[in-house]
């Protein structure tokens, strides 16, 4: 039976990289895949996505309307597929994770999602709550903080370098708004110690 995997970690962890690395390596055996990407996240182009590292593909944007089972087997009825991939899944519902789950269940394709496990204030995001509760296999991926230690954490930044405490849930951003610490120094920012 197919498996529902859930790729979670800090940003700067090369989440992206590793489902476009992973895409690749079936693609390479003859096999396809589908990728999908959140239509919120603007930062490169929509439709695609985009590592920081410079490699990109293109993707299906899903938002919170999108039903990804139909998607699926609307693409799985022209091509044969091997295996569904999932970038920003944090924005995915809950309801789209358990369709993510019958493709898995139902049609015998594996699917691979990556994702923020928490927002900047610690808080699981609704599609990584149902992730950590629903998928088969949970792999977490490393960043390193600036003290060298895993981050963990996803500090949110004003243009100062100052922590933001407050505000909507999601705000896309990369660098600019957003740093990825260990707990130890995230707090400290948080606190206003550092």
């Amino acid at each position: 039976m197919a498996k529902l995997y859930f790729y979670y970690a800090s940003m700067n962890a090369g989440k992206s990289t590793t489902l476009l690395q992973s895409s690749f390596n079936y693609q390479e055996r003859g096999m396809e895949t589908m990728l999908f990407t959140a239509a919120i996240d603007d930062r490169y182009r929509a439709g695609k996505i985009t590592s920081r590292i410079g490699l990109e593909a293109d993707a299906t944007c899903f938002d919170a309307e999108t039903d990804l089972r139909a998607c699926v087997e609307a693409e799985h009825a022209t091509r044969p597929l091997n295996c569904i991939l999932v970038d920003e899944a944090q924005f995915l519902t809950r309801a789209q994770v358990f369709q993510l789950a019958g493709i898995c269940d139902q049609m015998n394709i594996p699917v691979l999602a990556y994702g923020l496990r928490t927002d900047f204030q610690a808080v699981l995001f609704e599609g990584s709550a149902a992730l950590l509760g629903l998928a088969d296999t949970l792999v977490e991926l490393k960043a390193i903080c600036e003290c060298g230690r895993k981050a963990t954490m996803n500090l949110r930044v004003d243009g100062n370098g100052r922590a933001i405490r407050e505000g909507d849930q999601t705000e896309i951003g990369g660098n600019d708004r957003y740093m990825a610490l260990c707990r130890k120094h995230y707090m400290e920012r948080v606190d206003g110690r550092a």
